[in-house]
């Protein structure tokens, strides 16, 4: 009788193997308005004024957005100014107050006539099943969930049955209005990443554009819009009767009018943001830059070469031949990752990477993929700092591998950005791991700046000496821990700081199995 829970799950799984996703066949494409054709819109005119004050057209305008409540009124500002189209696309979008007050941005964008394309992956709409059939019955909304899974209740049971697809996600993060000013970076859309919650606070960076880059953008959604895994949720979800537009439009305003959204209303009530840029007037670094994305059809494992984010990557920033500072939150160099990057410090380049400590990272799994490398990375003389959680909390088995946590309460970073030489910068979604490399499909920009990559070679000078553990090796060579203490002094750990030896343990049998590939 014992066996029969057993079997009974097994057969589950199986009928569940045999499901499948519905036919595309019917499904109707659409494109990005042009952006000659919105040049008359309110963000068309501010653009071509911009523009026009004797900077090259071939340039584009890089606004960076790293406070974390502006990044969240630059969003709900933008859906305000669209006046056409609004194309929006992400990895994770919370139900939470921040993803549900930008929900009612894209509703009020709609009923005043501005058509409305969302696009997020599947794996990170937890339970907005109705809320999304619902805004996709507003004739001006459209709704697609790409890679979805085939079960809408315990969904996740689709990674057992159909892995190999599942374990792909689409990462890419954008929102762009009117094809004439986009927002691009690391961020999703939650509390976590716009500094509504108690818990983690993610440390992260996008950047506003606007100029050539935007069509860039538009013409890149527009292939994951009209690609083979991008599925109406008309296909999958059946409408909810209590879930209708006008219930949202109440349930929105109800939270918009209560004390917890009071700080974010303040915030896109006190950003000049918008104001700015529609009045010309947004102080923007111009420079050229180049869009770097990976095709949709890598979650079927049919890209070819060219459409790999990486090659473009590598294409567009060249080798370093002076400097090379990486923020990656989940850093996994592998060991081949590793040996280039001992190569480029061997040929006299400075490499610098800046990545989440233990205590600070929310995917301990990924740390495991990391620890391992600490020490063959700091004997080939590459510096290594580790984000620290500004409110440390002894870290526990449980709490880093509770489905969902976001471990200790602080900060934890999340910026995906490095700068080449002092010249180049990158901001987008990619991480330096195998999972961006080969799995996921990420999106971001290379920005031939000066300015912006000093800004991120200067925040390791001044910025991460504060904030950041620097990892060393002993006189034994043993890896050490040194922070910098309010009283000017210097701690030093030679354990991971707060955790436990229990947790370490694990770690350390994690980075033995063979799952780097998944990191």
């Amino acid at each position: 009788m014992r066996l029969a829970p057993i079997f009974a799950l097994l057969s589950l799984v199986l009928s569940l193997a045999g499901c499948s996703l519905p036919s595309l066949e019917g499904r109707t494409d659409s494109q990005a308005v042009a952006a000659d054709t919105t040049g008359q819109s309110r963000l068309g005119l501010a653009v071509q004024q911009l523009r026009s004050s004797g900077h090259d057209a071939a340039l584009t305008g890089i606004y960076a957005l790293a406070d974390p409540r502006e990044a969240f009124a630059a969003r709900a500002l933008l859906a305000r100014a669209a006046d056409q189209t609004l194309d929006v696309q992400y990895y994770i979008w919370r139900g939470d107050k921040t993803g549900q007050l930008l929900l009612r941005e894209l509703l009020t964008a709609a009923d005043r006539g501005v058509r409305v394309r969302l696009l997020l992956d599947d794996g990170g709409t937890a339970g907005l099943d109705a809320e999304l059939a619902a805004l996709d019955s507003h004739p001006l909304i459209e709704v697609r969930l790409f890679n979805p899974f085939v079960l809408r209740t315990g969904k996740y049971l689709g990674y057992l049955t159909h892995f190999p697809r599942t374990n792909r996600r689409m990462h890419n993060k954008s929102f762009t209005a009117d094809n004439q000013a986009t927002i691009i970076g690391g961020r999703n859309v939650g509390n976590e990443y716009f500094g509504a919650t108690d818990g983690v606070l993610f440390s992260d960076l996008d950047v506003l554009a606007i100029g050539p880059a935007v069509p860039e953008v538009s013409n890149d959604f527009d292939c994951y819009w009209n690609s083979a895994s991008a599925y109406p949720i008309a296909l999958l979800v059946r409408p909810d009767a209590d879930t209708t537009p006008d219930a949202l439009r109440q349930q929105y305003q109800v939270l918009a009018a209560s004390a917890a959204s009071e700080d974010f209303a303040r915030a896109v009530e006190m950003t000049p943001f918008i104001q700015q840029l529609l009045q010309a007037q947004l102080p923007l670094e111009w420079a050229p830059v180049h869009l770097v994305s990976d095709d949709p059809a890598k979650v079927l494992g049919t890209a070819a070469q060219e459409g790999l984010m990486l090659p473009q990557l590598l294409q567009r920033t060249g080798m370093p031949t002076q400097r090379l500072d990486l923020v990656s939150p989940y850093f996994v160099p592998t060991r081949s990752g590793t040996e280039a990057l001992a190569q480029l410090q061997r040929s006299g380049v400075q490499v610098r990477v800046l990545t989440n400590a233990l205590e600070a990272t929310d995917v301990a799994v990924v740390h495991s993929g990391y620890a391992k490398y600490r020490k063959p990375l700091l004997q080939a003389g590459i510096e290594l700092f580790e984000m620290r959680s500004n409110n440390p909390q002894p870290v526990e088995l449980e709490d880093q591998f509770k489905l969902g946590s976001l471990g200790s309460s602080g900060t934890s970073l999340h910026a995906k950005t490095f700068a080449i030489d002092g010249q180049k910068a990158f901001v987008g979604s990619f991480n330096f791991d195998p999972r961006s490399a080969m799995l996921n499909t990420e999106l971001g920009f290379v920005i031939d700046s000066p300015v912006l990559a000093r800004q991120i070679s200067d925040t390791f000078d001044t910025q991460v000496p504060l904030r950041a553990y620097r990892v060393g090796l002993d006189g034994q060579g043993q890896l050490q821990w040194q922070a910098q203490n309010n009283d000017g002094g210097v701690d030093t750990y030679t354990q991971e700081p707060y955790s436990s030896w229990w947790l370490r343990l694990l770690l350390r049998v994690l980075g033995w199995l063979p799952i780097e590939w998944l990191l």
